[in-house]
């Protein structure tokens, strides 16, 4: 960006910027999952309701979850209210959020995420392969940048029935991945 003060001088400003954060550690993740109370934070967006359900349906298959306990954003663009976030934090060990299928939702399932892995628990945050270097600084101007994200195939609102099962598959090993910090192992 060019900024002319007068005719005789121009400053010359970085639009980049740069980002200085500390890193701030994950959550503890959970070796086991069975027993623990899965929270699901749905953001409202189209077809992220059923990746959701679909999800818990097929890991209810593989694990024995203590309770599912079912949030919901009214808007995409904003990050959840702070007593929503408390509620979550009280009432599960882990979490499983969606869906980042453009900017702003990405950038607020990503917020939402960080801020209850800093009350400790290990979410897994849903994101579509378009977003997926958005989310990488997302979390690294936040001070987060070891938490792994899911991601799954774009797009996401205008898919059939048989694309959201196929996605759900992606989330199922994925989301396991993160919560169990096997993650490097699921990505290969």
């Amino acid at each position: 960006m060019l900024l002319r003060v007068d005719d005789a001088r121009a400053f010359v400003f970085d639009p980049r910027g740069r980002v200085e954060s500390a890193a701030t550690p994950l959550a503890p993740r959970r070796p086991r999952l069975d027993g623990l109370r899965l929270g699901v934070l749905d953001n409202s967006k189209w077809n992220a309701n059923k990746l959701l359900r679909g999800a818990v349906a097929a890991l209810g298959e593989r694990f024995a979850f203590g309770a599912v306990s079912y949030y919901v954003k009214h808007s995409f663009s904003k990050d959840a209210a702070p007593e929503l976030i408390e509620r979550i934090a009280t009432e599960c060990d882990i979490l499983l959020t969606a869906i980042g299928d453009c900017g702003s939702c990405c950038s607020c399932c990503v917020r939402d995420s960080i801020a209850l892995e800093r009350r400790g628990l290990a979410a897994a945050c849903i994101i579509t392969t378009e977003f997926a270097r958005e989310t990488e600084l997302t979390r690294a101007a936040l001070g987060m940048p070891a938490l792994q994200p899911v991601v799954i195939d774009h797009p996401v609102s205008s898919i059939t029935a048989e694309e959201v099962a196929a996605r759900v598959r992606q989330i199922e090993a994925q989301a396991v991945a993160v919560w169990t910090g096997a993650e490097a192992t699921a990505r290969g």
